[in-house]
């Protein structure tokens, strides 16, 4: 059966400048800012292969590419890839993730980082590619472990799309792979029998990712979910159009508008690029099979707790790295959030609304 394009990316292949809002933003990564990073990587080997300048006599070594986003974005507090690829028993590549993000320090002032892992289990849905598909990995700075309480995966996701950062000052930061809508079917991921398409399992995400985000915010977590949500929310998310064929595209984009912004039983979330640039236009997704900019759509989103919007001063900036040096070897642009540190960890207790 074919494979969707939009549901396995194609194997990554082997820096219009940022903006100047952005490299005044980053001139000097104080105190003050707290930087969260998203990216769909489609594959996380580019990332920590390295460059071919290594080889040539070079005693100190050199940056992996990962190392080098690090650096190059001032060191984020949080940075969270998605699509890596990893099989799960590939424990070498996990070692070599680890390494990449740590290694050729040029400094003793250049910050070291935690990885964590949630891989692919589910060999009915997720046992394509010999298991090198899906997966989301969280780099947690070292500095920002210590606020860390715990980094789990969920019990209802066995697909590696869901790994969940808990902070002892009652942060929660998501990661999220999210399913992609398709006639594809879905199957039990303990008996293998048919359950539906893979758009009856996107729907039914959507369900289970509200409900432990409502989990959360009951138990006084503030939320950001960082990610692919595999869906745009509207007209000014496509280019040149907003996806509506087959129609049940429409239903799933519908479902989650519902689910996360606009239903009064929902999580009633806010999309921090929007309230940051209004209708403004830009995009995520840029398929390496078209020219730069002929076909793209924002499907990677920061959701974020109101409550996150509503103290003044908190969300700083929130903004897409839309270049094709951004996006490197990937079919997507990295994204982020920049907020206040001190507003956010001195935030009074949440007020439980449900």
């Amino acid at each position: 059966m074919a494979i969707d394009a939009r549901e396995v990316s194609p194997p990554p292949t082997k820096k219009r400048r940022t903006g100047a809002l952005r490299q005044r933003a980053l001139a000097d990564h104080d105190d003050q800012a707290f930087y969260v990073f998203s990216w769909n990587v489609n594959g996380i080997e580019p990332l920590i292969q390295r460059p071919i300048t290594a080889y040539f006599g070079s005693r100190s070594g050199s940056d992996s590419s990962l190392r080098t986003f690090l650096r190059r974005h001032t060191w984020p507090e949080v940075l969270c890839l998605q699509e890596v690829k990893i099989k799960p028993s590939d424990i070498a590549t996990q070692r070599a993730v680890e390494a990449a993000a740590n290694s050729f320090k040029k400094s003793e002032h250049e910050p070291g980082y935690l990885i964590r892992f949630c891989l692919p289990q589910d060999k009915h849905n997720a046992g394509g590619f010999g298991g090198k598909l899906y997966g989301v990995t969280t780099l947690i700075r070292m500095d920002v472990w210590q606020d860390v309480k715990r980094c789990r995966t969920v019990d209802w996701d066995r697909e590696g799309r869901v790994l969940v950062l808990e902070t002892k000052s009652k942060l929660a930061i998501l990661n999220i792979y999210a399913v992609n809508g398709t006639d594809r079917p879905y199957k039990d991921p303990d008996t293998g029998a048919q359950n539906g398409t893979r758009h009856h399992r996107k729907l039914q995400f959507h369900r289970l990712l509200l409900d432990e985000c409502l989990g959360l915010e009951k138990a006084g977590f503030r939320v950001i979910i960082a990610g692919d949500m595999n869906i745009a929310r509207g007209v000014l998310d496509g280019h040149p159009n907003l996806r509506t064929q087959p129609h049940q595209h429409v239903l799933n984009r519908a479902d989650f508008n519902e689910k996360f912004f606009t239903s009064g039983r929902g999580l009633q979330a806010i999309d921090a690029f929007r309230h940051i640039y209004g209708d403004r236009r830009k995009f995520t997704y840029y398929p390496r099979n078209k020219d730069w900019g002929t076909s793209c759509d924002r499907v990677d989103l920061f959701i974020v707790s109101k409550e996150l919007v509503e103290a003044p001063g908190l969300l700083l900036e929130a903004d897409i790295l839309d270049s094709p040096q951004e996006r490197s070897t990937s079919d997507h642009v990295p994204l982020y959030i920049t907020l206040n540190r001190t507003r956010l960890f001195t935030l009074p207790p949440s007020i439980e609304r449900r």
